[in-house]
Order: C-alpha cells, then structure tokens, then sequence
C-alpha cells in the first residue's frame, strides 16, 4: 500500500512505529554480527534478543484508548512494508524491514489490547507471511517462531488447517536451523516419509516400498523350487501378518528371517501411520 492510499498514522501509532524501527534496526545489526563471528546460518541463539527488544518497546506501550476497529491491525502499515519487500536473501535493508513487522506483531499480540476474532486471524496471516519471507532472510529459527506464533493463534480460532499449515512450516523451519547434521537429516527424512507427521497418507507409499522391497528379496532368497508368485504372496502376507512355521517350512533358513524381519517392520510401519492418522482426524 502506498503512502498516499494509507489512512494518517495517530501520534502515538506514528512515535511506537519509529520505535519499533529503531529497535529492528539495532537487532537486525546484531544478528548480522553474530552470524559474522559464528561463520553460519544460526539464529536460534539469538530469540531471547528479540524477546528483549519487545519487552523494551512493550515498556512505553500504552494506547490512549482501547477503543478500535475490530478488523484492524495497529501496526498494519508495518505488516505492508514487510509484505511489500524484495525477497533477496541477504539484504540488510530487507531483514530490518521484515524485523521491525515481527517486532511489531509481538507487540501488538502481547500488547494490552485484546484481540478479537478478525484480529486473531490477520495476525496470524501475518506472522505466517514473515516466517516465509524470514527463511528468504536466512533466519530458520525466527521464521519456526513466527509460524508458531501463527500456529498459536489459528488455534485459538480453531482454524484446524492453519493450524496444521503452519505447524508444517515451522518443522521444517527447524530442521533448516538445526546446528548437527544428524537432527537436519533427521527431520528432512521425517518431512519425506511423513510430512512431520502432518501429512500420514505420505507413508502409504513408505509401506508399499517396504513390501516390494521384502517380496524382491524374498524372491532372491528363496529355496529352488519356490515359485516366483509364491514368494511374491509370502512377502505381501508376511507384511500384515506374521507367517506360522507351517507357511514356511520350505522356502529356506535365510527367508525365514527375512521374513520375520519384514512382520516386525511391518507391526511398526502400520502402527506409526495408524497413530500419525488418528492424530490427524481427531486432532489428540
């Protein structure tokens, strides 16, 4: 929104938006320089400066009057600004703009003016837009916070897609801001199989892979004489439930543990999408 569109700033609106820009500029400075003394991408260190940073603007936060719009953001033209720039990673003039639309989110959220349902719901439109414009920014950690913060608030509305939407987005912000390779790769493989656990019907295609897998080896294993089909339906069983000895006492040592193997993958596999499918229709 231009300058000339935007309704006039208030006084008190217009001083604790120069605030807020004060106060992003100093920390956008400040991450700049410990990711300069660190040599990386890390951020999450640095969430208890933003939370300080808050706290000093929340310190003179006073509004005048709690009387307003039930459809309006306070720091709305702050939000603008952030949704308005350039996603180039790196730009120090991006990052304190997106910065000082955090830092105004987390005032107006904290703030002592209540919100209402509407507000709910543009507030957490905008702290899920910064945390996709803050991992253009190089700040994974920043960006899971604000999607949390967004997750929070379509909670509160029960808006159960946002809510999962972000959710999503924010594991994945975390995996990015992991310090060990083992967590990144950790989540990455989480967010492969599974979506987090936010997508389950991902691991349908997990389970199939398992079943071929075994049938494949099943089929390599197997004594002279085990038809190809016999293996195939062995592996495909075996999977859901566990063989007796009598189902096979002639396909071989090696196939025997080949397919105990695959019952005992098979209880975890099915078990895992099971309880990841009941936390997404019931919401546990």
């Amino acid at each position: 929104m231009t300058d000339n569109l935007r309704p006039k700033l208030s006084d008190f609106v217009s001083s604790k938006s120069n605030l807020i820009r004060r106060h992003a500029a100093v920390y956008a400075t400040e991450i700049a320089e410990f990711q300069r003394e660190i040599g990386g991408r890390d951020d999450s260190d640095l969430i208890d400066d933003l939370h300080h940073h808050v706290e000093q603007v929340l310190l003179t936060y006073l509004p005048p009057s709690t009387n307003r719009a039930g459809d309006s953001l306070v720091f709305a033209h702050l939000y603008d600004d952030a949704e308005a720039t350039s996603l180039t990673a790196g730009a120090e003039l991006t990052r304190s703009t997106i910065l000082s639309a955090l830092l105004a989110a987390e005032v107006e959220f904290r703030g002592p003016l209540r919100l209402s349902h509407t507000q709910n719901s543009l507030l957490a439109d905008v702290y899920e837009n910064l945390g996709t414009r803050l991992l253009h920014a190089r700040l994974p950690a920043h960006a899971a916070f604000a999607f949390d913060q967004a997750a929070h608030l379509y909670s509160i509305n029960e808006d159960v897609r946002g809510q999962d939407r972000c959710g999503l987005a924010q594991a994945k912000a975390r995996t990015l801001a992991a310090n060990s390779l083992v967590t990144r790769a950790l989540g990455r493989t989480s967010d492969t199989l599974c979506g987090y656990g936010y997508r389950p019907f991902r691991l349908l295609v997990w389970l199939a892979v398992e079943i071929l897998g075994f049938s494949l080896v099943i089929v390599a294993t197997a004594k002279t004489g085990v038809s190809v089909a016999d293996c195939l339906y062995l592996g495909t069983v075996s999977f859901l439930n566990p063989l007796g000895l009598g189902d096979v006492a002639e396909v071989g040592a090696v196939t025997k543990v080949v397919l105990a193997t695959e019952a005992y993958a098979g209880i975890v596999s099915t078990s895992v999408f099971f309880a990841l499918l009941v936390r997404k229709l019931f919401r546990l």
